[in-house]
Parts: structure tokens; C-alpha cells; sequence
């Protein structure tokens, strides 16, 4: 059982209620479960906004969790200020393929299936400041994706860890994979990231909550190489409906991250590998 909201990241209505169901949804999907019923939380101001609007959120939102296979079965509402809409999530999932935030192996690499950059995508968007539509059509196709891999029992397996990355940024969302005893070395300059979004870092266009995050991990994360800022923003950023961080067993690594990117996560990657340590980020171009 699992709740969340947000306040508007797009313009659109009916986008925005995707991007916030889908968010909602991630945390079943980051546990290797399936949603079965949905509930809405909606905050609305109805003194400034009309009823029209309200319908179109309500309406991505609904989209998004049928196409997730689960039922929208009521919710709730209140009045307020500011525009807010999540859903709380009930899923199951098999005990025995249940997937948890710690329980990386040594040796296992380390996939993430969306791009980085949608803090700093939506701060932009917030602020006027893009120019090229193909961020803002990039950002907005991943944050409303569902995170929905459909992998076959072998390789669903060979997961030996997930998460989702979310609000904490990668640093945050990676380092619980940790615990006290691994180590995950990853290169910055291979992350994936949406497509414009590091020149926008380099003009100030970061979020708050990526100042936040870095203020937070970085006596975690140590560097061993030279990486320009950019590269340093997109692992602290605050993603809106991330993909999945998955902790996979080296054998089965590569055929998994080609089923996942036919599954349509084309921007999946390898993006660095789990060794012993004390629960830190090495940040390296050449170990993983």
C-alpha cells in the first residue's frame, strides 16, 4: 500500500494527471508488483480554477492507472489553494519474487530504465526558459511512462535489488541500495539524461531539491576523476516519476537491459557496478 501526489508539473491538465498517477504508481512497479486498485487524493482550488480542468486531471489520471492494469475505485477531495493530485495504491506481489530496496550483491551492475533531468526540465518549463520543444516533449513522455517491465520469470530473478528514483535524486535513492556494506562506482558521463537539460543546469536552472539532495549525500559520494557540473547535477536532481534503479547479476545484466529497452525504455542503461565498501558512491569513469 503505497500513497503520493504532486503539484503540477506541466501545463496540460490531462498530462499532468498521467505524470502524477504514474508517479503514484511507480512504488508498486519498484517492488516488482502489480497494481490491483486505486484511490484519488485531489486537492483543488475551485475558486480559481474551473471544474473543467478538474475533470481533465482526473481523466489522465484515470488513463494511467488502466493502462497499469489496476481499477480506479473512488478517492477524495478537498479544497485548497494550490492544484495537488497523487493516488494511494494497493498491489501484491509473489513472495517469493517480492524485489526490496537492499539485497545487491557484489559484482552485480547496476541499471537505470528513464533518463535524468526532469527536476531540472520542469524548473525550466516552470520558469519559460526552453527553448527547444524536444525537452519538454522528452520529459513529459518519460514522467508519464509506466513503469512497467514485464520481464520473464529468469530474468524478474535475476533482480536482486530495485528502487525507484524519485524526489531524493539518484545519490539519495541509490545509496539505500547500500546499506553499511557495498559500494556502487558509476560514470557520470554515461547517465542517461533528456535531452537538453544539462545545458539548462549549466544556465542555473536547478531545482531546490537538488541543492537540498546534494547538501544531504555528498559526504557520501567521492569522486575519482574530473566531471563537469552538469554531470554532477544529474545525480542529485529531483526526479518526478524516475525510472528504476535495478541491481542485476552480471550474467544475466546485458540480456536484461535488451528486453527492457524493447519493452520500450530505450534510454535504458548499465550505468555502473556494486563492489564491497561502506555504503558509498565512487564516481569514475573507468572502474565499473
Amino acid at each position: 500500500m503505497t500513497v503520493d501526489f504532486i503539484t503540477p508539473v506541466v501545463d496540460d491538465a490531462f498530462t499532468w494527471g498521467q505524470i502524477a498517477a504514474a508517479n503514484s504508481l511507480s512504488d508498486v512497479f519498484a517492488m516488482g508488483g502489480r497494481p490491483i486498485v486505486a484511490l484519488n487524493v485531489v486537492c483543488f482550488p475551485s475558486k480559481y480554477l474551473g471544474l473543467d480542468v478538474l475533470k481533465s486531471i482526473l481523466e489522465g489520471g484515470f488513463e494511467r492507472v488502466r493502462s497499469s492494469g489496476a481499477f480506479l475505485v473512488g478517492g477524495h477531495s478537498v479544497q485548497d489553494d494550490e492544484p495537488k493530485y497523487g493516488l494511494v495504491v494497493y498491489g501484491e506481489a509473489e513472495k517469493s519474487k517480492l524485489w526490496r530496496t537492499t539485497g545487491a550483491r557484489e559484482g552485480d551492475k547496476l541499471i537505470l530504465t528513464k533518463p535524468l533531468g526532469t527536476g531540472i526540465a520542469v524548473t525550466a518549463i516552470k520558469a519559460g526558459m526552453i527553448e527547444d520543444e524536444s525537452t519538454v516533449t522528452e520529459a513529459t513522455e518519460s514522467m508519464k511512462t509506466l513503469n512497467i517491465l514485464n520481464l520473464p520469470d529468469d530474468f524478474h530473478m535475476a533482480v536482486n535489488a530495485a528502487t525507484d528514483v524519485t524526489g531524493f535524486g539518484l545519490a539519495g535513492h541509490l545509496l539505500d541500495m547500500l546499506g553499511g556494506s557495498l559500494n556502487c562506482v558509476i560514470n557520470p558521463k554515461i547517465l542517461p539524461a533528456i535531452a537538453g537539460v544539462k545545458s539548462l543546469a549549466d544556465m542555473g536552472l536547478v531545482p531546490e531539491g537538488a541543492y537540498r539532495n546534494m547538501a544531504m549525500y555528498q559526504d557520501s559520494v567521492e569522486s575519482d576523476g574530473e566531471f563537469q557540473q552538469a554531470d554532477i547535477d544529474m545525480i542529485y536532481d529531483a526526479q518526478t516519476s524516475g525510472g528504476l534503479l535495478l541491481a542485476v547479476s552480471p550474467g544475466k545484466s546485458q540480456a536484461l537491459l535488451n528486453h527492457i529497452r524493447k519493452e520500450g525504455f530505450s534510454r535504458a542503461e548499465i550505468i555502473g557496478a556494486f563492489t564491497k565498501g561502506n555504503g558509498r558512491i565512487i564516481l569514475s569513469e573507468g572502474r565499473q
